[in-house]
């Protein structure tokens, strides 16, 4: 950083005799390169400064944009406000003026003395740029006020200087007319079903004027009812380097997550400060104007879905039951259960879905609204179990299912009481026709009715048989 008298300080070259000096105020070189002077009538020095300077009371860093003229001082007050024009007081292309503000806006800041030099190089080449209709021309002869800028010459002296800086005059180049402005901003929210406590990609885009990614460009998320996957609601993240969307993990915490991008956008025309009552100091600008971008995207998140899981097995033996045919309800035991999706858990009938157990024994139902209250009622008894069923008080199970868990009901029955099979032998050696009848140890009329009966029919084949035999004899 260089200190000198503001009446002898000149950017980039001006005759000391020709300014108004102003008492005890000073200029500071910022950050940048001295290089061989351009020369041109009372040029002072030789070297000309390629960087940026201190201004005002706080040293703000600020550019230089009319080649040649003084330096700023931090006594001198400035304008804000003014559209940036040339050197000879013509529009700045469209082009030139994007390129401007999107190079102050991504390099303004820079601690690279080589970009430094290398921005500096620039604003002078599209401000101060030959211009013979307005006077301003690259002859020597020409003084500080009406002499052009020498890019050839400069991009050569910085060569000669720092083979880094002429490099990074190139890459700012390209990288300005890759990126300039005007951006647009947009975020993109997935299109799937959002799950609380499940991360998902986000995508959020940065385009140029002509189309594609702008790269590496810097800017703010602001999350609700959802974090980024390290927690944080709040963080700066840059634009990928490769030209591609940026894609970002997020977590909802909430039922309505929303994703919010703010950033600063170059302006289209950037603006400068102008001295106030000297027409010989220099024009500067901190950044090319600025336009603060906002996107947002917002969608609905639920709990994760649930599973319900019933096991039915043997009263007295604890062995899986196959074949039991159930039936899933809400906690009323009559309305259909929820899916996750909210519609109803309905069979073809529309009416509560039913199922059977497998031959493990077991039912499931996935993917259920969390949190809610199901019940499993048992519709119809697998063979074998008929007896203890009642179908006006059926077994039933009930239970909360809870997000991403699995409820687990088990429901037993009692097996039909033990059949004991009787063989009666046909005939006295035992040949002949077998009757097998069956009968339970509990005292019902059906069953008496039914065992007399068999009873009563092998009776009768005996009577059958002996009087066949009888006569035989006779």
């Amino acid at each position: 950083m260089l200190k000198r008298l503001a009446g002898v300080a000149l950017a980039a070259g001006l005759a000391a005799l020709a300014m108004p000096a102003v008492a005890n105020a000073e200029v500071i070189e910022g950050l940048g390169i001295a290089v061989d002077a351009q020369g041109y009538r009372g040029k002072p020095g030789n070297t000309d400064w390629l960087g940026s300077y201190e201004w005002g009371a706080d040293k703000q860093r600020v550019w230089c944009v009319q080649y040649s003229l003084l330096a700023p001082d931090s006594g001198q007050p400035y304008t804000d406000g003014a559209e940036l024009l040339s050197k000879g007081g013509a529009p700045l292309s469209e082009e030139a003026a994007a390129n401007i503000s999107y190079l102050l806006l991504r390099y303004g800041n820079t601690q690279s003395g080589d970009e430094a030099a290398a921005l500096a190089h620039l604003l002078h080449t599209w401000t101060a740029y030959p211009d013979p209709d307005r006077g301003v021309s690259l002859d020597p002869n020409s003084d500080f006020r009406h002499i052009a800028y020498n890019s050839q010459f400069h991009y050569d002296a910085l060569g000669r200087k720092s083979p880094a800086a002429q490099q990074a005059v190139d890459r700012l180049k390209a990288d300005a007319e890759a990126n300039r402005g005007p951006w647009a901003t947009r975020v993109t929210a997935p299109k799937e079903q959002q799950l609380i406590g499940t991360a998902d990609t986000w995508v959020v885009e940065v385009t140029r004027s002509g189309g594609g990614q702008v790269t590496n460009a810097p800017f703010t998320v602001e999350l609700t009812d959802a974090t980024l996957a390290d927690g944080s609601t709040t963080k700066q993240l840059t634009t990928p380097g490769d030209g591609k969307a940026l894609g970002v993990r997020v977590v909802p915490t909430g039922p309505n997550p929303s994703f919010t991008v703010k950033l600063a956008s170059p302006a289209q025309r950037p603006k400068v400060r102008v001295p106030q009552n000297n027409n010989d100091m220099q024009r500067i600008v901190t950044t090319g104007g600025v336009e603060e971008l906002t996107a947002n995207a917002s969608t609905t998140a639920k709990t994760p879905p649930g599973i319900v899981q019933v096991g039915k097995t043997d009263a007295e033996t604890g062995k899986a039951i196959a074949g039991t045919t159930l039936k899933v309800t809400a906690a009323d035991g009559t309305s259909p259960a929820k899916r996750q999706d909210d519609t109803a858990l309905t069979g073809p009938e529309g009416l509560p879905v039913v199922l059977q157990t497998g031959a493990d024994g077991l039912a499931t139902v996935p993917d259920l609204r969390t949190p809610q209250e199901v019940c499993v009622i048992e519709v119809a008894a697998a063979k074998g179990y008929e007896e203890s069923f009642d179908p006006n008080a059926p077994p039933k199970a009930c239970g909360r299912v809870e997000p991403g868990q699995t409820l687990v009901l088990a429901m037993s029955n009692k097996p039909n009481k033990p059949v004991v099979p009787i063989t009666i032998p046909a005939g006295s050696e035992g040949s002949g026709v077998v009757a097998r009848a069956a009968y339970t140890t509990e005292l019902r009329t059906g069953a008496l009715v039914g065992f007399g009966g068999v009873v009563l029919v092998g009776a009768a084949l005996l009577g059958v048989v002996a009087r066949r035999r009888a006569t035989a004899r006779s």
